[in-house]
């Protein structure tokens, strides 16, 4: 089966808000064994809309829609599907009943234009929702089946679980995909070194650049979900054994969350002077740590250099009495028309004769971010070299 995405909403296009319903949908997908080879996001214009149902509609077996089931006349999507199937929509009584009972239970008057949200054409079947007062629409015609679901992510999410999911009839295909997690390496290096791994087509082997380093996803179609993760182990095994050195983490794994486990099997704090980082590096930390795990300073003190991070790291444990200092601090570099700054990063444990110092190059806008990457990084490094 081939899936399609459709978000309608003027909003996405305005980047008024961010579209969390295709990532979920296609998550949620991929563990169905259901392919999505496309997505789009329209706004709410009605021949647009009809535009990209038939267009759809004429590749995908399967298209879901997000938005535009509301009241008001820009919500556009129950109208724009009869169109393209040539039905007119009609006020179901029962669902009217349903809505009525609702806006009575919160003492709230039911305008009249409520009433299109009680509509159905008569391909369609409503789709229960329980958390808002628009149905969904599952409509099947002419071997197409067009399920349309509400756009905010809590009442999507609700329906497609307790409602569309389990009443999709797919084959039994199951889709695995592993992600290993690497830092510290470009793209085009892991990219060079996996060359004769991604050309493959089952299983294939992708490169990704994201916020927290790059992503290697592995990912096998099989007839059960066993056989998917047979096929994906051993090309998993040859990306370990050519990448291992490089790899902090897989799958959900966060480098802030593998940190906070080691400080929590260790018993250890670590006291922060932040510089470049500016906070992000404690804010980061202190998400996921153990209260009182992480110790935050900002000031520097008895006339220390706030270039000088090995001191910052060694004073910031005199300050909070931790076991594990670091500092991050940074400067402007001259590259010519490129914005760069110099990170160094200095981690440091005393009472196990542990400390590491390192340099790292940053674009100047990107500085703070990567920064507290490159620190919760060395810190990671420090800590298994403990272990």
């Amino acid at each position: 089966m081939r899936a399609e995405i459709l978000c309608i909403g003027s909003e996405l296009l305005l980047g008024d808000i961010a579209d969390t319903n295709t990532q979920y949908l296609a998550q949620r997908l991929s563990a169905l064994g259901i392919d999505l080879y496309f997505s789009t996001a329209v706004g709410d214009n009605q021949p647009r809309v009809v535009d990209c149902l038939k267009r759809a509609v004429s590749r995908s077996d399967l298209v879901l829609t997000t938005g535009g089931l509301g009241p008001t006349d820009d919500d556009v999507t129950r109208e724009s599907i009869a169109q393209m199937f040539g039905e007119t929509p009609v006020v179901d009584e029962e669902l009217a009943r349903h809505l009525r009972e609702f806006f009575a239970l919160r003492g709230l008057a039911m305008t009249e234009n409520n009433l299109k949200q009680a509509s159905l054409i008569p391909s369609a079947r409503a789709v229960h929702n329980s958390r808002g007062t628009a149905p969904g629409w599952w409509v099947e015609k002419d071997g197409q089946i067009i399920i349309a679901m509400p756009g905010p992510p809590g009442e999507l999410h609700n329906m497609w679980e307790t409602e569309v999911e389990p009443a999709l009839r797919v084959d039994e295909s199951s889709i695995f995909s592993r992600t290993l997690k690497l830092f510290a390496i470009s793209e085009s290096l892991v990219d060079n070194l996996l060359k004769n791994l991604t050309p493959e087509a089952n299983p294939t082997v992708a490169v990704y650049a994201k916020q927290d380093g790059i992503h290697v996803r592995i990912t096998a179609k099989a007839p059960t979900r066993r056989e998917a993760e047979a096929a994906i182990a051993p090309i998993e095994i040859e990306v370990r054994r050519l990448l291992g050195q490089f790899i902090w983490g897989a799958d959900r794994d966060t480098q802030e969350g593998v940190v906070a486990d080691l400080l929590r099997s260790m018993n250890a704090r670590v006291a922060l002077f932040e510089t470049v980082t500016g906070g992000q590096l404690s804010s980061m930390l202190s998400a996921v740590a153990e209260p009182g795990t992480i110790l935050a300073g900002a000031k520097v003190h008895h006339g220390l250099s706030s270039s000088d991070s090995r001191e910052l790291a060694r004073e910031a444990i005199r300050l909070f009495g931790a076991e594990i200092g670091v500092a991050t601090t940074g400067r402007a570099i001259d590259a010519g028309e490129h914005e760069m700054h110099e990170i160094t990063v200095s981690v440091i444990w005393p009472d196990k004769g542990l400390e590491r110092t390192e340099k790292y190059g940053s674009r100047s806008h990107r500085a703070r971010q990567l920064g507290a990457y490159y620190a919760i990084h060395e810190l990671r490094k420090l800590l298994l070299g403990a272990g």
